[in-house]
């Protein structure tokens, strides 16, 4: 099966670009998580898709199906938005057997399908239960089975965890991918969450300005940036000016960086530098000079933050890796080749 199709499209209100030109392919199975920051139209794309708003041009198509004009509960979508809209005047199984009540289906398929879904979200024994005398983690799930009761052949969540606690949410994503991998059904997530994404995803579609900017897997968004945009928004990186000089050597804040270089007539771009990649060495030996600003010991990892050339460069370590520095103390910044991407757009 196809999965999802999205063909240029565009949403405008008035004058205003909400989303504009979007092409994306999703294959069936696939866990994609729509990542940006606020107004960059990742939740209006998703409502496009939902049906609650109609695209401005293009077309939207599931399975080959085109479905720009078909109506919402027409659609065959599973859908949970960032309030989980449960009924609280229902217990947890007429939650969820609600959807398939109001399409007819008969009160032995309801009560099998509830029993299922139950079992499936962990939550076996709860049907009775009300809905107000669950915890954040166990309304969430209920949302989810809710959305599931049709066996839609889409899913689509607006933001669902962002109310939860941290451990909390932490704990939910990995419990919604595992149970999207057992259903094998094609799921997407809108967040603003980095983390989430990377967790979750097969695929990350990463938006700005109404646009996508790059979409690819988890790993090659946070290794591979398709600009500073994209690599500034993931993660922690440093955004350095490089510069070609007259013996055609790539050169940092005043330093030559040997192995690394910039396509033939590129003579400035930039560069992005994880800082678990960054190495600090004593000054000198070629390296950048810069002096350390400030410590911050997170537990698990080190953060070291350096001034060079008018720049801050940050550098992670492990504790064992833990550099015998201080603020105030010169050092070396060792940028190796390899972990730099190279940023000419």
């Amino acid at each position: 099966m196809s999965g999802l199709s999205l063909n240029d499209v565009t949403k405008e209100f008035g004058n205003f670009k909400a989303v504009d030109r979007v092409a994306l392919n999703v294959p069936h199975g696939t866990f994609v998580c729509l990542l940006g920051p606020s107004g960059c139209g990742k939740t209006t794309l998703l409502r496009m898709i939902a049906g609650l708003e109609e695209p401005t041009s293009g077309s939207i198509a599931i399975d080959d199906d085109d479905i720009t004009k078909v109506p919402t509960h027409k659609r065959d979508l599973g859908m949970v938005f960032q309030s989980l809209a449960l009924f609280p005047h229902l217990s947890v199984g007429e939650n969820i057997a609600y959807p398939l009540r109001i399409r007819g289906r008969s009160k032995d398929e309801q009560a099998r399908r509830v029993d299922e879904l139950l079992k499936l979200i962990h939550l076996t024994g709860f049907a009775d239960r009300p809905v107000a005398k669950l915890s954040g983690g166990q309304r969430q799930r209920v949302a989810i089975a809710r959305a599931l009761a049709l066996s839609p052949r889409l899913f689509l969540l607006d933001e669902p965890l962002s109310a939860l606690d941290a451990k909390l949410r932490e704990a939910m994503q990995v419990e919604l991918r595992q149970l999207q991998q057992k259903l094998g059904i094609t799921t997407i997530v809108v967040t603003h969450d980095q983390r989430e994404a990377m967790t979750m995803a097969d695929l990350v579609v990463v938006m700005g300005e109404g646009r996508i900017r790059q979409a690819a897997a988890p790993v090659e968004i946070y290794r591979k940036p398709a600009d500073a945009f994209v690599a500034d928004f993931i993660g922690m990186t440093n955004l350095l000016p490089v510069e070609a000089d007259g013996a055609g050597r790539a050169v940092v804040l005043g330093t030559a960086v040997p192995g690394l270089s910039l396509s033939a007539g590129v003579k400035k771009a930039q560069i992005s530098v994880r800082p678990e990649d960054v190495r600090l060495t004593a000054p000198g030996d070629g390296a950048i000079s810069g002096t350390v600003t400030f410590v911050r010991d997170l537990g698990g990892t080190i953060e070291t933050f350096v001034e060079a050339g008018g720049r801050t460069i940050v550098a992670v370590a492990t504790p064992r890796e833990r550099p015998n520095v201080v603020a105030g103390s010169p050092v070396g910044i060792v940028l190796p080749a390899e972990s730099c991407v190279v940023l000419e757009k």
